[in-house]
């Protein structure tokens, strides 16, 4: 049977990139995950589209879209092609192991064979090394990219270059809504950020307080979206309520350590915390150190860490979106543009879940 897919200039095991100096470490564009025989688990991956309160309209419509990629993936399976795709990711360690497992668990979908997966994780990138990544990997060609990187023009310019070159671009988890790419895969984060001010305000009541609110960086969308969505909550319902945000640690737990030992240092009244970037045992170590209660701790994703700390009743609750929908959701988008290059992808955002230590799921 003839392949729907281009075949790649040379072949697709390349020689590694130089690594560039500096903090960046330089992820080798042969690192590389394979499709591996496997059975699918089975899990409630509704699209929003059926939840109740969607109309029966657009409803249907999200149906029929799903319904056509999964016919195009199906022929891409019987095609016997196998798509190599590269995986971008400017986070910390815990979120980039964790994004890994889901991608490889959700290749058991489309055996048999379809997609290889490379991946290039650091956990700090300056945008132009992020750039010079991008450009390497379209030069040497790609079936498609899934990219969490900041929202910079820089960035937009490459993945502007990308489409350009016939290469799909998906972001994951926070997105680039003025560039190229062809679809976004992810939770809503405005409304896991509103969803963070009604837990915690509700949590302090009359009583009031000031909340620590951390970011990773402000350059990423995702966390900016968040962020917007929580500040609007408090703002309207929540008057008694002040926030204090840091920035720029980066996720670790060195830097974002630091920050909150200084916010605690500045302000007596911090007694809560929504963490939207991460490093929340170091955050919880700057309160031990200053002998401060944490009334209520609200944190993002399920990686191994929150994990422990939700189960030691360290943190109260964690917004939890399940990445192997991201997974999905990159992979149909990617094989959608490859066999209807002029098809539009539909938009299906994932859930986010109220996840304590009673409901924790167990891992993957």
């Amino acid at each position: 049977m003839k392949s729907l897919y281009p075949a790649l200039p040379g072949d697709i095991d390349q020689k590694p990139i130089k690594k560039p100096s500096g903090r960046f470490r330089g992820p080798s564009l042969s690192r590389q995950g394979h499709c591996l025989p496997g059975r699918l688990e089975h899990r409630d991956r509704r699209p929003r589209a059926e939840r109740p309160g969607v109309r029966q309209q657009t409803e249907t419509r999200v149906k029929a879209a799903i319904a056509e990629l999964e016919k195009q993936q199906a022929g891409a399976m019987g095609s016997g092609r196998m798509l190599a795709i590269d995986i971008v990711m400017e986070t910390p360690q815990r979120f980039s192991d964790a994004v890994r497992a889901a991608f490889e668990a959700e290749m058991a979908a489309f055996l048999p064979g379809v997609f290889r997966c490379r991946f290039h994780f650091a956990e700090v990138m300056k945008p132009a090394e992020l750039v010079q990544l991008l450009d390497r990997i379209r030069l040497r060609g790609t079936h498609g990219i899934v990219l969490k990187a900041p929202d910079v023009a820089e960035v937009a310019a490459a993945v502007a270059r990308a489409d350009a070159a016939g290469i799909p671009v998906v972001t994951l988890v926070t997105d680039l809504p003025n560039s190229a790419r062809i679809a976004y895969a992810g939770a809503d984060n405005r409304a896991a950020g509103e969803t963070a001010a009604y837990l915690i305000g509700e949590f302090l009541g009359g009583d009031g307080g000031n909340v620590l609110v951390t970011l990773s960086s402000g350059r990423f969308r995702g966390e900016e979206e968040r962020e917007i969505g929580f500040r609007r909550i408090i703002r309207a319902h929540y008057p008694d309520i002040s926030i204090t945000e840091i920035s720029e640690g980066h996720g670790s737990d060195r830097a974002t350590g630091t920050l909150a030992s200084a916010a605690l240092a500045t302000d007596p009244a911090i007694n809560a915390v929504y963490s939207i970037g991460g490093g929340n045992r170091a955050v919880l170590a700057a309160f031990d150190v200053a002998s401060r209660p944490v009334r209520v701790f609200v944190a993002h994703d399920l990686d191994a860490d929150n994990r422990a700390l939700l189960a030691a009743r360290r943190i109260d609750f964690v917004l939890h979106h399940d990445l192997r929908t991201d997974a999905r959701s990159a992979f149909r988008a990617i094989i959608s543009r490859a066999t209807a290059p002029g098809r539009v992808v539909p938009a299906s955002l994932s859930s986010v879940e109220i996840v304590t230590p009673y409901n924790m799921p167990a891992g993957d």
